[in-house]
């Protein structure tokens, strides 16, 4: 293993956990919200915010799959040292982390059935920018309505509509992080 990726984790792990993993959990439960979330220093192409939530979700017992060029060496040793997350196909992940782009399409993800609906994938889509504008959000968590810079909005228009089912989205940029759980209406 590289020494590089035995570096990056957190300097605090209980204190930089706890707060991380409520900024997580505040984000999922008030969707499109924009936080900042740091703590981790993964290796290029992760964003520190992508980087801070596998060190806080992804564990021995969350297969992750990693997409497009974030599928690299310096990626899979850093996840295999710091989360110990075993590498999956899409089809078999718990998460997954990528651009867009990389991500797609989305029928390959876990959506859950209607006994488990809880067994579906979260994706984590790394955006070049991520801001309270464009696309107008609704629903559960969300007073009124937000707006969020998503990639698209058709994608989510339909996930939304197979709700209890679907799939759960944490978008990354930087150190920001904002959520779009399934039950979002988007648009």
């Amino acid at each position: 293993m590289p020494a590089e990726a035995l570096e990056g984790g957190f300097a605090a792990p209980a204190k930089e956990a706890a707060r991380g993993f409520r900024q997580v959990m505040e984000a999922m439960a008030r969707p499109g919200r924009i936080a900042e979330l740091g703590g981790a220093s993964p290796p290029a192409p992760l964003s520190v915010a992508a980087g801070t939530v596998l060190l806080l979700l992804c564990d021995g017992d969350t297969p992750l799959h990693l997409a497009g060029e974030a599928d690299c060496p310096e990626v899979r040793a850093w996840v295999s040292f710091h989360c110990g997350a075993p590498l999956a196909a899409a089809a078999d992940c718990a998460f997954a982390v990528g651009t867009w782009e990389a991500l797609a399409p989305l029928g390959r993800y876990r959506a859950g059935t209607a006994d488990y609906p809880d067994r579906s994938a979260t994706l984590i889509a790394e955006l070049p920018r991520l801001a309270a504008e464009g696309t107008r959000l609704s629903g559960p968590g969300i007073a009124g309505e937000a707006w969020l810079s998503l990639p698209e909005t058709e994608a989510f228009r339909a996930n939304a509509a197979r709700f209890p089912l679907g799939l759960d989205f944490l978008f990354t940029s930087g150190t920001r992080l904002a959520a779009l759980p399934r039950s979002t209406r988007v648009g």
